[in-house]
């Protein structure tokens, strides 16, 4: 996965959990404020009810049949149209004396027996409902009376699932009730204890909280997807620089160390990652010059001291009478200084191959007759070695340098002989839709080892089990290859299995070449 979608995964994440986060938030906000808003409606509606009750003339329950009681209560249904009231007189106590009597009971059926009491009281005394059907009265559990009677103000917030007022098998309703013990004046003007049940439907409340929270969904769902893709812009806008930068630096190679990466003025880390660069790029260009300078100009100073030593021992060989040790000698430094010779003319190439000076002469190119050129010039060399050596595949015209890259094919050619091969073959056929030719020198010898085909191209590097200091290799000839396979904007690579033999591919651009005239011969 790209740093791109990680970051892009990473901040839609993060807003996902911020906007749930503050979703929550806000319903649980909401819904507390409307709660807070329905106890205090009820606390009103309490005094309200209190302060009317004389002037309402409320019915007890049993005085007319349930069906004409909604008639007798339409005052009452009139002040209180949204509340449902339920009013059970306990004329024969008072706040003290529950709260004594319910100090008094110590067991638990003592308390029980003390809360039954009051409750058949106040169903049979003077019960009052507003809203609510009588045969469907409020009850409290034991927990609840006792803490009602315990509360310092007498007052107790509920919940109940409550049915709309005289209709048989209807929807309940989750609705708040505000309990209260207190003293209120009746009709004729006397103070009675009671128990009144205040309460209100939550249907409309929880709509409401259910229609926000559908709206806070609704916005959920569309603002994460664009969320995501503003992210993934973002992201794309941010890491552009490093883009480019990684960009830059992909392109950058021991021939062009004098190339930089874009610095973005952007203040930032990229900017910061870029000048390192840069300054790194710096260090390794002088460390490669420096090591470029020394390999062209020690190779310069070898060079005359090379030949004078190879020359005075052939004058040696050729002018004196040596004896038979002396010759042998004389031929042992001659050969070397030969092969030192051969080296350090490899140096200044791969010199000049690193600095850029590589120069090539480029002019087109027939595939079949450039290596059936090369195959002739090593024909001799191929009779005595007892190797054939032949040629196959397709004429293709491309553009490069022919002196150039008959060094590269005899190279190959001779790595092949070397490592003792029966069978050379050179190749040549057209790649990418005839955009590039490949030359291929395929042979059926030893074949390398899969731990050498990575390091064959490194200076210095022989594979010993075929190829040895005895037959003049020094390591730098793949070296050199390369060099000139760069040079001319191809690759170069290995295929290779013991026992089976090695193939070698270069793969060049065709280049701008002219269009041959079929008609011509």
């Amino acid at each position: 996965m790209t740093l791109r979608w990680r970051l892009t995964l990473f901040y839609t994440g993060l807003l996902a959990v911020l906007l749930t986060a503050v979703s929550v938030a806000v319903l649980a906000q909401m819904q507390n404020k409307l709660m807070a808003s329905v106890d205090g409606g009820l606390v009103t509606t309490y005094t309200q009810f209190t302060n009317l009750f004389p002037l309402l003339n409320l019915p007890m329950v049993g005085e007319q049949p349930a069906r004409g009681l909604e008639v007798q209560l339409s005052p009452a249904r009139y002040s209180f149209p949204d509340e449902i009231i339920q009013f059970d007189g306990l004329p024969f106590y008072t706040a003290e004396s529950l709260a004594e009597d319910l100090d008094a009971a110590r067991t638990p059926q003592q308390r029980h027996a003390l809360l039954e009491q009051v409750r058949a009281q106040g169903q049979a005394w003077r019960r009052r409902p507003i809203g609510l059907d009588p045969a469907r009265s409020i009850q409290l559990t034991d927990d609840e009376l006792a803490a009602l009677i315990g509360a310092p103000a007498q007052r107790l917030t509920i919940t109940r699932q409550i049915e709309q007022a005289y209709k048989t098998g209807s929807e309940t309703h989750p609705t708040r009730f505000l309990v209260a013990l207190g003293t209120v004046k009746t009709e004729d003007q006397l103070q009675t204890f009671a128990l009144i049940y205040v309460g209100r439907d939550l249907a409309p409340l929880n709509d409401t909280l259910t229609q926000l929270r559908n709206i806070i969904l609704i916005l959920f769902l569309v603002g994460l997807p664009a969320a995501g893709v503003g992210s993934y812009l973002l992201a794309g806008q941010a890491l552009r620089p490093l883009r480019q930068v990684r960009k830059a630096a992909e392109g950058i190679g021991s021939q062009n160390l004098g190339e930089r990466v874009p610095e973005p003025a952007t203040g930032d880390e990229v900017q910061a990652l870029a000048q390192a660069l840069n300054a790194m790029l710096g260090r390794l260009e002088a460390s490669f010059e420096a090591q470029r300078r020394f390999t062209s100009d020690a190779s310069h100073e070898l060079r005359t001291p090379v030949t004078a030593i190879s020359g005075h021992a052939g004058y040696l060989l050729r002018r004196t009478s040596p004896s038979e040790g002396q010759r042998e000698s004389l031929n042992i430094i001659r050969k070397e200084s030969e092969r030192l010779t051969n080296l350090i003319a490899s140096l200044l190439e791969l010199a000049r191959s690193d600095s850029g000076a590589l120069t090539l002469t480029r002019q087109p190119i027939l595939s079949g007759l450039f290596l059936g050129e090369v195959a002739r010039e090593l024909a001799p060399l191929a009779q005595a070695q007892g190797t054939e050596l032949r040629v196959a595949g397709e004429e293709v015209t491309f553009e490069g340098d022919p002196d150039r890259l008959k060094q590269v094919v005899i190279n190959l050619v001779s790595n092949a002989l070397k490592a003792g091969a029966a069978h050379i073959t050179l190749q040549s056929r057209a790649e990418v839709g005839g955009q590039e030719v490949r030359l291929s020198v395929a042979d059926d010898g030893p074949g390398i080892p899969p731990e050498h085909l990575s390091r064959l191209f490194d200076r210095f590097y022989r594979v010993e089990d075929s190829r040895s200091r005895d037959a003049g290799g020094a390591g730098l000839g793949l070296s050199i290859v390369k060099g000139i396979v760069d040079a001319h904007g191809g690759r170069i690579w290995l295929e290779s299995e013991v026992g089976r033999g090695t193939t070698v591919h270069v793969q060049l651009p065709v280049g701008n070449v002219p269009e041959l005239d079929e008609d011509v011969p």
